[in-house]
C-alpha cells in the first residue's frame, strides 16, 4: 500500500507544468469570482520617499517645491537633506529627530524665523549647516558638537553669543555676513573656545571694529563692508597663523605701528576702497606677503622701506600683487628704488586720484 502512495506522488510532480512568476496585475485577474483563493505575499517594504521629493543614495532633495514645514516622512539613513528655495517659516523640536547619520542640511532662502532649542540637537553626525537667506534674528542653540560649517549669512542676526558657540571643538567655517550685527553685539571672546577655526567671515555688517578675541586657529578673516574705521595696535593679536585679511569697503583711516606685525605668515591684505592717507607700517617686515590692495585710498606718497624688505638688495619680497591705482600718488614722484625689491613677474598698478 505504501509503495502505491509513492508511485503516485512522483507521478505527480513528474507530470506537474515549470513554475513561472507572475506580476502582481496576473495575480489580479485570475480572481474571477470562480472561488480561488489568493494568498497574500509579504514584500519588503523601504523607506518612503517625502512626497514630490527626490531620493538617492541617502540623499534627499526637496528644493524648489513650496514647502511651508519639514517633510515627516524623511528616511532614517539620509546623510543630506536639501530643503533650500521653499516657504518653511519654522523648525520645530522633533523635525530631525529621526535623522542620526544626517552629515548635511541645506535650509537657504526660506521663511525661518525661528528655531525650536532642541532642533538640531539629535543630530550627533551633523557637519554642515546652511541656514542663509532667512529671517532669523539669533543664532540656533544646542548645535552638535561634530559640526564643521555654519553659514548664516544674508539674515537679521544682531547679537552673537558665546554660549551658542560653547563646546563647538571642531567647527571650521563661519559665515556671519549681511546681518545688522554691531560691534556690541558680539560676546569678548564668542569665537576663542574653537581651535580648529579657520575661516570666519562677518562682512556687511554694521561693526565698527576687529573683534577681539578671535582664535589663533584662523587662516582668513574677512571684514569687509563695514564701518571699520581704526585698526589698533592689539586688533590682530595672537593671530600668527592668519593668511589672508580682508578690511576692503569700510572707513578705516588708520593701521595703527604694530597691527600688521602682528601677524607673521600674512599672505593677503585688502585694504582697498578706505581712507587711508600712508601705506600701513610693517608690511616691509612681512616675509611671506604676495598681494596688497590699496587701491582707492587718500595715499599720496610712497617710499622705498613701505615695501622693501631691510636688506632688500639680498634678500627680494615676495609679491605677486601691489595695487595702489586711483590714490593722489603721482607714479612719478615715486622713488626710482621703491619696487626694486619685488620680483619681476609681480603686477604693480598705479594710477592718478580721480
Amino acid at each position: 500500500m505504501k509503495a502505491v502512495i509513492i508511485l503516485t506522488l512522483f507521478a505527480t510532480v513528474c507530470y506537474s507544468k515549470p513554475f513561472y512568476q507572475k506580476g502582481l496585475f496576473d495575480f489580479m485577474l485570475e480572481d474571477d469570482g470562480s472561488g480561488t483563493d489568493i494568498v497574500p505575499v509579504d514584500v519588503p517594504v523601504g523607506p518612503t520617499c517625502p512626497f514630490r521629493c527626490q531620493c538617492h543614495l541617502r540623499v534627499v532633495q526637496c528644493s524648489d517645491i513650496g514647502l511651508e514645514q519639514v517633510p515627516k516622512n524623511i528616511p532614517p539613513d539620509t546623510t543630506l537633506l536639501d530643503l533650500q528655495n521653499n516657504k518653511i517659516t519654522e523648525i520645530k523640536e522633533d523635525d530631525f529627530k529621526n535623522l542620526k547619520n544626517l552629515h548635511a542640511l541645506i535650509l537657504v532662502n526660506n521663511k525661518i524665523k525661528s528655531i525650536s532649542p532642541g532642533a538640531f540637537a539629535s543630530l550627533t553626525k551633523l557637519e554642515r549647516l546652511y541656514l542663509s537667506k532667512n529671517n532669523l534674528k539669533e543664532l540656533p542653540t544646542n548645535m552638535p558638537k561634530s559640526l564643521q560649517e555654519l553659514r548664516v549669512h544674508e539674515n537679521m542676526v544682531t547679537k552673537v553669543k558665546k554660549s551658542v558657540f560653547d563646546g563647538l571643538n571642531n567647527m571650521i567655517v563661519i559665515e556671519l555676513g549681511t546681518n545688522p550685527i554691531e560691534s556690541s553685539g558680539i560676546e569678548k571672546g564668542a569665537f576663542q573656545g574653537m581651535k580648529k577655526l579657520s575661516y570666519l567671515r562677518i562682512a556687511d555688517t554694521n561693526i565698527t571694529n576687529v573683534p577681539k578675541g578671535l582664535p589663533a586657529s584662523l587662516t582668513e578673516l574677512h571684514l569687509d563692508g563695514n564701518k571699520i574705521a581704526k585698526v589698533d595696535s592689539d586688533s590682530l593679536n595672537g593671530l600668527n597663523n592668519l593668511a589672508k585679511l580682508g578690511l576692503s569697503y569700510n572707513n578705516i583711516i588708520s593701521v595703527e605701528n604694530g597691527s600688521v606685525s602682528n601677524v607673521p605668515h600674512l599672505r593677503e591684505l585688502h585694504l582697498d576702497h578706505n581712507s587711508l592717507t600712508l601705506v600701513p607700517a610693517g608690511l616691509n617686515e612681512h616675509k611671506y606677503i604676495q598681494v596688497v590692495y590699496l587701491h582707492n585710498n587718500k595715499i599720496a606718497a610712497v617710499s622705498t622701506n613701505d615695501f622693501c624688505p631691510i636688506g632688500y638688495n639680498t634678500k627680494k619680497a615676495s609679491y605677486t600683487g601691489i595695487s595702489l591705482f586711483s590714490n593722489p600718488v603721482q607714479y612719478w614722484e615715486i622713488q626710482p628704488a621703491t619696487f626694486r625689491c619685488v620680483y619681476e613677474r609681480s603686477a604693480i598698478q598705479i594710477g592718478n586720484y580721480k
